[in-house]
């Protein structure tokens, strides 16, 4: 029988009503988790995505591959990958990629296949977010202007010229993709594709019928590709089978999918915000961050990406919305100059290699959760293999709070 006494920090988070802490202690007490290989493969149960036969807990970061050049991306997926990441996730960039109808360019710092080949070579995951509407303060929201001239057309919505130009584009991708062999089931690096964009809070402003008949349009059309990887819909509540609904914001430990037995997922964790000319230069603590991740996985999560984990630069005229800088640091562990930002970057790769101990546990079973006091509370997750883990909140916004952990094995 162990026994450790723990400090538990007074409680601390988003608002008055809301003062929370989560501080996560993790003692692995079994042999290494061992699965048997199958063929390459990527699913999803209500604990986690599958990859190869093993649930994940998947720590991922967002890096656009046209706000960086081809010359840094090896050392910023690198520095990503030291900082305890699985997976960069990147949007799809539809204006650089079709900047005339039918003509299409991948080359310099738009050459997707040559950043995701560079993201495999260093042994990560791709989560890629198709759109083809992706918003990220990008020129047009990543739509070619020409798209604006087709006859007929209004943009996401059930409206046949539109859904034709972005299905056409969103195979194109796919295509491309396939036939590089760059999606896991072909031994690939991607995981996880995106479609649409944070569509869901527009359905009430497009008119509730023809705008959850063209998000469940989009659902279906994406799937209908084939990719062999999930699909997921960020902010969509309402996303069909299979694919998941994800969350978006600062904190998202309040989140549920819309189904049970889809996984819980963060695909936007806001390291700050954009920067504006004649605003101040956002920022956001690293312990708050920190205590958000931990808070969501304690809650449930499995996959978490940092948004941004570098951002960069608007090159050129690719800002988009009013007054967007060029500058899309995004107070990102990663700086716009590829330069490590401490504390934030080392902070947050202590945690994860914290939360990659506890992966055993943590996708096995649910927790058991036992009062502290007035104020605490111990989720306990334990697995049948004797693999366990502990996260320890202290709600109290006045005091910190002293916890004695006993645990047999020690």
């Amino acid at each position: 029988m162990g026994v450790e006494s723990i400090p538990v920090g007074r409680g601390q988070g988003r608002s008055a009503l809301q003062l929370l802490l989560a501080v996560a202690a993790a003692v692995m007490l079994s042999s290494p988790w061992l699965f048997t290989p199958v063929d390459a493969s990527v699913s999803y149960d209500r604990k986690a995505l599958i990859i190869n036969g093993r649930r994940r807990i998947l720590i991922s970061g967002s890096i656009h591959y046209p706000r960086s050049t081809p010359e840094m991306w090896p050392d910023l997926i690198q520095k990503a990958k030291d900082g305890g990441l699985d997976v960069i996730q990147t949007y799809v960039f539809w204006n650089v990629h079709e900047p005339s109808p039918g003509q299409y360019y991948f080359g310099g710092n738009y050459d997707l296949v040559r950043f995701v080949k560079l993201v495999k070579q260093a042994g990560l995951y791709v989560h890629l977010r198709i759109g083809p509407y992706v918003c990220a303060e990008w020129n047009f929201g990543g739509f070619p202007v020409w798209l604006k001239y087709v006859p007929g057309i209004s943009f996401r919505t059930d409206n046949g010229p539109f859904k034709e130009a972005m299905e056409k584009f969103t195979a194109k991708i796919v295509s491309v993709m396939k036939s590089e062999g760059l999606f896991e089931s072909q031994g690939g690096p991607i995981i996880l594709s995106q479609i649409e964009n944070e569509y869901g809070p527009l359905e009430e402003y497009y008119g509730g019928g023809i705008a959850k008949n063209y998000a469940s349009w989009a659902a279906h059309m994406a799937v209908g590709l084939n990719t062999g990887v999930p699909w997921v819909m960020c902010k969509q509540d309402d996303a069909p089978d299979p694919v998941i609904n994800t969350c978006n914001g600062f904190y998202c430990d309040d989140f549920s999918p819309n189904k049970p037995y889809k996984p819980t997922m963060w695909t936007e964790a806001w390291t700050a915000w954009y920067t504006a000319f004649g605003g101040p230069v956002p920022e956001r603590p690293v312990e708050d961050l920190a205590f958000a991740v931990a808070r969501f996985i304690q809650k449930g999560g499995s996959f978490i990406n940092y948004y941004m984990y570098h951002g960069g630069t608007n090159f050129g005229r690719t800002a988009g919305g009013p007054f967007i800088s060029t500058s899309y640091d995004y107070d990102a562990p990663i700086d716009e100059y590829g330069l490590l930002r401490q504390p934030k970057w080392g902070h947050l790769r202590d945690m994860h290699k914290a939360i990659k101990m506890c992966e055993p546990a943590l996708v096995s079973a649910d927790p058991t959760v036992t009062k502290l006091g007035n104020y605490g509370q111990a989720h306990v997750f334990s697995s049948k293999s004797g693999a366990c883990a502990a996260f320890l909140s202290n709600y109290n916004p006045k005091s910190s709070a002293r916890v004695t952990l006993r645990w047999k094995g020690i």
